[in-house]
């Protein structure tokens, strides 16, 4: 007996529908009942069944099966995994078995044996949750897999300013508060979100990361929500969203301040209901996940310029984190280099590499406008064209980041970042994909930033 179970029996005789609502009703959850297969298409966009009972025949004088193999088509091309029993008389065995050869799932028998019945259906049911859970899983493989790929190493320093961090993040990761981490590019926000997920009660879940940056609008409500087979042009298989993928577990929700405001709307829309609907659904998924959000963008400064929703903004931030940038944390630019050195060391199977005293110097006083992620490929490069045992300046190959303007105003974040693209498009040859390697940024989000500084 299985109580949650979606029954539908498709059948143009109607004594045959009430006999099996009847016998059906008391052992499992939904009964819908169809005379009329015409209708069967509008049902399946609008709910979903573990079960479909399928006549084979529907006009008088018709026992060829031509209907039930065309509407057995039909749902498959909906649902691959649709779970349908065919219902058939003896004389159409011979049809049934061809049938489960072009995707059915099971047939019985007129008249029914109520015992023989009901075993085929709780089967079937089993087989319907259990394609279900496979297909779930390997889509969170996929992206569990991709995400740990983008992962780095903790390595958290010995600034003061860090220390501060790290305390707050072992507070807040026992609790289930949402999270909004600030900081520059290159700072370590992710760093910090997997940290709070790895000590919080949803560790053994999984963390999903999505970086809203790179994701253009129509792509949005797909990626996060998922959608169903046919919802639009490309849509050519049920897609699981990556709220529901992230459920029990911690969703990362990357550069937030790069949401349209039409999109906002419809972001706090599910946090409040803590629902989603895929595209091509009208049917609501509860998911329960841990949110956490980054970004480098000034949000109240968003919202002053109706930018960004100010209810959006209090429902992501219960808690703020702000990373200092990686200038202002003193010695920690050199435990850095030293890790970096000692990874890309191995990589490059050059074991006895050093460096020079005099680069210390010259890493603690360099700006840092990409912070970390700059830092990580600077030392990446020093290492790949060193000759010798010993990194000196030149390999390091650092460029002078003007700090002054000659009104001796500091630079804006805004302006630094300019820059930085400006040289690695010219570093790259104007090649978007390796200027964005160097940035350590994605394609998409390389050429959002072109666009917004006019390069």
């Amino acid at each position: 007996m299985i109580k949650n179970s979606k029954i539908l029996i498709v059948d143009d005789d109607k004594q045959v529908l009430k006999t099996l609502e009847f016998l059906l009703e008391t052992e499992f959850g939904q009964i819908t009942t169809l005379k009329d297969p015409n209708q069967l298409p509008s049902m399946l966009r609008s709910e979903k069944f573990d079960v479909i009972l399928l006549d084979m025949n529907y006009s008088k004088g018709q026992n060829t099966g031509n209907e039930g193999f065309y509407w057995l088509n039909r749902i498959l091309k909906s649902d691959p995994d649709a779970i349908v029993i065919l219902i058939t008389a003896y004389g159409d065995v011979e049809l049934a078995v061809k049938a489960i050869r072009e995707g059915a799932t099971d047939f019985i028998l007129k008249p029914f044996d109520n015992d023989k019945l009901l075993a085929t259906i709780n089967t079937a049911i089993s087989l319907r949750k259990s394609k279900v859970q496979i297909k779930k899983l390997t889509q969170t493989q996929k992206i569990f897999a991709e995400d740990q790929e983008k992962q780095h190493s903790l390595f958290k320093g010995t600034s003061s300013a860090m220390e501060k961090i790290y305390s707050t993040v072992k507070k807040v990761a026992k609790t289930d508060a949402n999270i909004l981490i600030l900081g520059e590019n290159g700072t370590g926000k992710e760093v910090i979100a997997h940290e709070i997920h790895r000590l919080s009660k949803r560790s053994h879940k999984t963390f999903i990361h999505v970086d809203l940056g790179s994701l253009s609008s129509n792509l949005f409500e797909s990626e996060l929500f998922g959608h169903t087979k046919g919802a639009f042009t490309d849509a050519k298989d049920n897609k699981t969203g990556r709220f529901e993928i992230a459920n029990e577990g911690t969703l990362f929700l990357d550069e937030i301040g790069n949401i349209p405001l039409p999109l906002q709307s419809k972001l706090l829309s599910t946090l409040q209901k803590k629902e989603v609907i895929p595209l091509g659904s009208n049917i609501p998924i509860h998911f329960n996940a841990r949110l956490i959000c980054a970004t480098n963008k000034s949000i109240e400064s968003m919202i002053q310029k109706n930018l960004f929703r100010e209810d959006l903004y209090y429902r992501i931030n219960t808690i703020i984190i702000e990373l200092p940038p990686l200038r202002e944390r003193g010695n920690d630019i050199v435990l850095f280099a030293d890790h970096f050195l000692d990874i890309f060391a191995k990589k490059y199977d050059k074991p006895n590499l050093k460096f020079n005293k005099i680069v210390y110097d010259q890493l603690i006083n360099h700006n840092w406008p990409g912070n970390v992620r700059e830092l990580q490929h600077t030392i990446e490069k020093a290492v790949i064209m060193c000759e010798s045992d010993i990194i000196s300046q030149n390999d390091l190959m650092l460029k002078p980041y003007n700090q002054i303007k000659d009104n001796n105003e500091l630079l804006k974040l805004d302006d630094i970042e300019k820059e930085a693209i400006q040289k690695a498009l010219q570093n790259n040859n104007g090649v978007l994909t390796f200027a964005a390697k160097e940035l350590g940024i994605a394609r998409q989000t390389m050429y959002n930033k072109m666009k917004k500084y006019g390069l």
